[in-house]
């Protein structure tokens, strides 16, 4: 079993991680464009051109899935990447998790990147899934593109940013970027007030993961032997290793563990 990610950035780090604990037995390609970070400042056509691009990079080594670990591409390139690679390849996009979110009542806030915020996908999302709930969309510019680069100060200054204009009484927080999944507990303390209760978060990885196997038809086992799998990782479509900054964060670092790359 071969299972390929891809996003623009080390956002596809958490997804890989979830499906390595529900499958130790699969091969694992992993596939995101350092060339072209970060796709949120761009235009939806010009992002289209760059998830493609890293898709096929991916779909070279012949998965048997493709996680597109990304919010953004999501949000702007998901039909036109399917249109490329469906029925050969099945592609799994990333949703907000607005709808779980919402079901907890609110108010709700949504932390992405600058490309999904406002995006006519997340307010349809919204319109769907949170009618009657208080829903506040905060652009996070900068953030995607801290995270990715592990520049602890770029990171606590965006995400001072965005707790500044999250409001106090927001009880849950959607993170829709993978990226900030990385950095999930920082986030946390930032937007967490005293004496509020504890905030709830909303992420992505284990749902995507959990997607890809009911996708092609596998069950979860989690027990399974690790020997012989590998990790392919492709940086804008070159063969490469994990870089340092993907080893900066726990989800890095637990791959490179589990997963010698090839």
């Amino acid at each position: 079993m071969k299972i390929a990610l891809m996003d623009s950035g080390i956002g596809l780090l958490p997804a890989a991680a979830a499906v390595r604990r529900l499958r130790p037995d699969a091969d694992l390609v992993l596939s995101w464009d350092p060339d072209g970070m970060p796709w949120g400042p761009r235009t939806p056509e010009d992002i289209t051109e760059r998830a493609i691009a890293v898709a096929e990079a991916a779909a070279a080594h012949e998965p048997d899935v493709l996680i597109v670990a990304c919010n953004t591409a999501s949000v702007h390139s998901l039909p036109a990447m399917r249109a490329r690679l469906e029925p050969r390849l099945p592609v799994i996009g990333t949703v907000p998790a607005i709808k779980p979110a919402a079901a907890g009542g609110g108010p709700v806030a949504i932390w992405a990147t600058p490309a999904t915020t406002g995006s006519a996908y997340q307010r349809g999302l919204i319109e769907r899934f949170a009618d009657g709930v208080t829903v506040t969309e905060v652009a996070c510019p900068g953030l995607a593109d801290a995270v990715h680069h592990a520049d602890d100060e770029a990171i606590d200054a965006a995400i001072a940013s965005a707790a500044a204009r999250t409001p106090d009484d927001v009880t849950t927080l959607v993170l829709g970027c993978t990226n900030y999944e990385l950095v999930a507990e920082r986030i946390r303390a930032a937007v967490q007030r005293p004496g509020r209760p504890p905030l709830v978060l909303h992420g992505t990885a284990g749902a995507v993961a959990a997607q890809a196997l009911r996708r092609i038809g596998v069950e979860p086992a989690p027990e399974a032997t690790t020997a012989d799998t590998t990790l392919t990782v492709l940086l804008s479509g070159r063969e490469a290793t994990l870089p340092d900054t993907a080893l900066s964060y726990d989800e890095g670092r637990f791959l490179r563990a589990v997963s010698p790359v090839r």
